[in-house]
């Protein structure tokens, strides 16, 4: 049976008082674990080895830093039997669930790691399947300091409906600025089973705003470095997001969970290997990100093989060995039935040709070995054939014969390309050589694609990629690659595409990544946003995508929402909304459309208000003015909405990138709006 929250203004509740000495010890095993990290000496065989020594030891040191305003631990689970999965069974069995293990100097732990097996009941148990539960002890806290504690009790009673915590849904309203928290707290259970799912189990989410999509792909990188932290840590993981301001949000979720090795970036930085100074229209971007590029590719390389048109002839000391132009062409044949890289093909190719030397000076009776092979391998004339019949080739090369050819692209997109796609990608005026191209964003993963086609694309053990309904399919293979041996966790929500290549179907898209077949998983309940807004930007889902269904949010405030409109100025009615927000707590953002931005900014500087403009990071202004198309996958505590109707009619995908922006309050959305409203979101009380 669940009871309210207690917590302790005179400082004499004897619960309170023990759970705060048991915080100070907790802190204080915290900092001897981390002094005793720093006391070990880095003893290797030889200089590199204590270098990675070295370097270990401070990683493990930088992970056991206290952060004082965070709680250490955040729960407790009183068991009725002591459970298999925590060891040696020892005094009780009561256990502190925390962001780490923290453990006293005799070894017996003080705080459980909450992604231990242990740990799962904190999150998963319920009155109706208790999990060896008697108790669960959810904690309060403001910053690092315990203020509150809940009980919730199983057992000698009837099964209730799911119980809601008071301090659980006070933790998910807390106001925030800056970059994302964690949500380790907060786990639903929902959003656990996809946290814990197997290593080798390929996820996609499918999570309407506010849902916490982006914090379990986070959270499940937490989770498989800890379970499966060898094999993790071995082949590596990699964080993929929409753009470097998104990265910059969600910066210090991991680190604060103790993973500090993990590497974050862009899918444009992934695949980058050369400056972008061009751009493409969308016809041409959608043209370069459709799957059938990687075909048109995979036929311009491999017809650069040539038909061998005579014998070649090696020549060591006064003996000559011939290997006919017919044997030259089988090896060719033989090997590419083999589906080989062509790179790899290449250097076989050299490799059979001297095999088939050795065969025949070994049956006239020489003596060879492996300095034999290689010297037949070596020899101008082996390297001059191989050259001839299996030119070398690199991504730029590749590329530029492709797009720089009409004739080439009606030749190899034959059957795929269209005439007026074949037109729109040919380049007018041809660039001089690969090195004069001034390579756009979309000609990366083509690069990207050429350099795999040519040597194979070493696979991490796995990929979280957020926004994933904005990728190409190109960008899909481009990340698929990446994860061909591992796993990945794909998170995004279909009614939020808003590039011209959007993913309309996850199907598809898991196909291009790779992974046709993984199961789709539906985050539908929303905790940080109000019913109320998130009722108003559902509206629009009818227009944007049909098939979906609008998110059920578990927090109600009727005042979240506010729509004003005004017959004046709307810059001038968006200064003093921002300076009322300001007044409150928490993060304040103000959007709008990006040719809104000066205007916006005028008005804000005017008024005398501290505020940055979101141009890629994340600043540590209260206030931002952040421009519609840098918006997506951020929250703030309020939202003021500037002008609606030219976001829906003056950006590309209108519709869609308003309901992201609609989307990004947790609080409280203020819209304020000269123009009517788009149709959907009138009448609304």
């Amino acid at each position: 049976m669940p009871s309210g929250p207690r917590d302790d203004p005179g400082g004499d509740d004897p619960v309170l008082i023990a759970e705060r000495d048991h915080l100070r010890s907790s802190r204080e095993f915290l900092r001897l674990m981390r002094e005793n990290v720093l006391s070990l000496r880095a003893l290797g065989a030889d200089r590199v080895s204590e270098e990675y020594l070295k370097a270990d030891l401070h990683r493990r040191a930088e992970a056991l830093i206290d952060l004082p305003d965070t709680p250490l631990f955040f729960g407790l689970l009183d068991y009725a039997v002591w459970p298999d999965d925590a060891g040696e069974a020892g005094p009780g069995a009561e256990f502190h669930i925390g962001r780490r293990h923290v453990h006293d100097p005799d070894g017996r732990p003080a705080v459980i790691d909450w992604r231990a097996p242990v740990s799962r009941p904190f999150y998963r148990a319920s009155q109706t399947d208790p999990m060896d539960l008697t108790r669960r002890r959810r904690f309060g806290f403001d910053g690092g300091a315990l203020t509150a504690f809940e009980d919730e009790t199983f057992g000698g009673g009837p099964a209730e409906r799911r119980y809601e915590s008071r301090l659980l849904i006070d933790e998910i309203e807390r106001p925030r600025s800056g970059p994302m928290r964690d949500i380790v707290a907060t786990i639903q259970p929902e959003q656990d089973d996809i946290v814990r799912a197997d290593a080798m189990t390929t996820v996609c989410v499918q999570g309407a705003p506010g849902t916490g999509k982006t914090a379990v792909g986070l959270h499940r990188v937490a989770y498989l470095l800890y379970a499966h932290k060898e094999q993790v840590t071995r082949r590596g993981v990699v964080v993929i997001g929409p753009n470097r301001a998104f990265l910059s949000y969600i910066r210090n979720v991991l680190p604060a969970l103790g993973e500090l090795d993990v590497s974050q970036t862009t899918i444009g930085d992934l695949v980058a290997t050369t400056p972008v100074r061009g751009t493409d229209t969308d016809a041409v971007g959608v043209i370069k990100g459709d799957a059938r590029m990687a075909e048109v590719l995979r036929r311009a390389l491999w017809a650069q093989l040539r038909e061998p048109e005579h014998a070649l002839v090696v020549v060591r000391g006064s003996r000559r060995w011939r290997v006919s132009a017919y044997e030259l062409g089988e090896l060719i044949s033989e090997l590419t039935q083999r589906r080989v890289r062509y790179g790899a093909g290449r250097e076989l190719f050299a490799h059979r040709i001297a095999h088939a030397v050795l065969t025949q000076i070994e049956t006239a009776g020489e003596a060879t070995d492996d300095r034999t092979h290689d010297a037949v391998r070596r020899s101008a004339a082996v390297r001059a054939m191989v050259d001839a019949l299996w030119p070398k080739m690199d991504p730029k090369k590749l590329v530029y014969l492709l797009l720089s050819s009409p004739d080439a692209l009606k030749r190899f997109g034959d059957g795929l390309l269209d005439r007026g796609e074949r037109e729109a990608l040919a380049w007018d005026p041809v660039p001089r050589s690969p090195g004069s191209v001034k390579w756009t964003s979309a000609d990366q993963v083509l690069l990207d694609e050429s350099r795999d086609l040519i040597e194979r694309t070493t696979s991490l053990a796995h990929v979280v990629v957020d926004e994933a309904q904005d990728l190409s399919a190109m960008e899909a293979r481009a990340i698929g690659r990446r994860c061909s041996t591992g796993a990945a966790t794909v998170l995004g929500d279909l009614a939020q595409g808003t590039t011209p290549w959007a993913a309309t179907s996850w199907e598809t898209m898991l196909t291009h990544l790779g992974k046709a077949g993984a199961s789709v998983r539906e985050l539908s309940t929303g905790y940080r946003v109000p019913r109320q807004i998130l009722d108003f930007a559902s509206r629009l889902l009818p227009s944007i995508a049909p098939g979906l269904r609008s998110a059920a949010s578990l927090r109600e405030d009727p005042a979240s929402l506010r729509i004003v409109e005004v017959s004046g100025s709307v810059p001038d009615r968006v200064a003093d909304a921002a300076a009322e927000a300001l007044s409150g707590a928490g993060s304040v953002a103000v959007i709008c459309a990006d040719a809104q931005v000066p205007e916006l900014s005028g008005a804000l500087e005017s008024a005398s208000l501290e505020f940055s403009v979101l141009d890629g990071g994340v600043s540590g202004s209260r206030l931002m003015l952040v421009p519609v198309t840098l918006a997506k996958g951020l929250e703030y505590d309020h939202v003021i909405l500037a002008e609606p109707s030219l976001i829906a009619t003056g950006e590309t995908y209108g519709l869609r990138r308003l309901y992201v922006a609609l989307t990004r309050a947790v609080s409280r959305l203020t819209v304020i709006h000269a123009e009517p409203l788009p149709d959907a979101l009138r009448f609304v009380q």
